[in-house]
């Protein structure tokens, strides 16, 4: 009887305390716009792509081992989907504006890397790990979510590309084979509500 009693208070305490990590968009969902502000201050949100026929959603942070390794391939996912009408814009719910904008600056990030300070939009997607990606159509419709690819350490090593292959299916108007993957990465570090 005091064991369930303990589980039950230990129970609310995560509930109350945030530290229940928040569902999951599913693929199909409506995801919800945002604003967040971009490393030069300037307040961007999914309506700021005039011209965007999608984008992709990456949250992610400077820190984890994994998203550091996802680095280059996230620019790279940038520079050749962007020109496409697809942007990429990366979310940091965890590490401070100063470090957002040194991380930018010191990779030259071509897209825009929004701070999450309150942890809300991270909540509102349900990104659990970083780097954790959400493809969205025009519509805001949730078409994939997951990994960027099957191999963290060597990108030329990833024989499953999810993310372009999602990209490439939209673009061609075809089917996405692959729509949910397990992200890959470290956890959010969730502060308390």
């Amino acid at each position: 009887m005091l064991r369930a009693i303990l589980l039950t208070i230990f129970g609310f305490a995560f509930i109350l305390s945030g530290m229940i990590e928040p569902k999951e968009l599913k693929v199909g969902d409506k995801a919800e716009n945002f604003s967040l502000a971009n490393i030069d201050g300037k307040l961007i949100s999914l309506d700021s792509y005039e011209n965007a026929i999608g984008y992709v959603v990456i949250f992610t942070c400077n820190n984890c081992p994994y998203a550091k390794a996802y680095q280059k391939r996230i620019a790279e996912l940038h520079n050749e989907y962007a020109p496409k009408g697809i942007p990429v814009i990366a979310i940091n719910p965890n590490d401070s504006k100063e470090k957002i904008k040194q991380r930018s600056k010191e990779k030259n990030y071509p897209f825009a890397y929004l701070h999450d300070e309150t942890q809300e939009v991270t909540r509102a997607y349900g990104a659990s790990k970083t780097p954790h990606v959400f493809i969205l159509n025009k519509e805001k419709t949730v078409m994939y979510i997951g990994a960027i690819d099957n191999n963290y350490k060597d990108a030329a090593a990833a024989d499953k590309r999810y993310v372009v292959d999602a990209l490439d299916a939209m673009l061609a108007n075809k089917k996405i084979e692959v729509t949910n993957t397990r992200a890959l990465g470290c956890s959010i570090k969730w502060r308390n509500s």
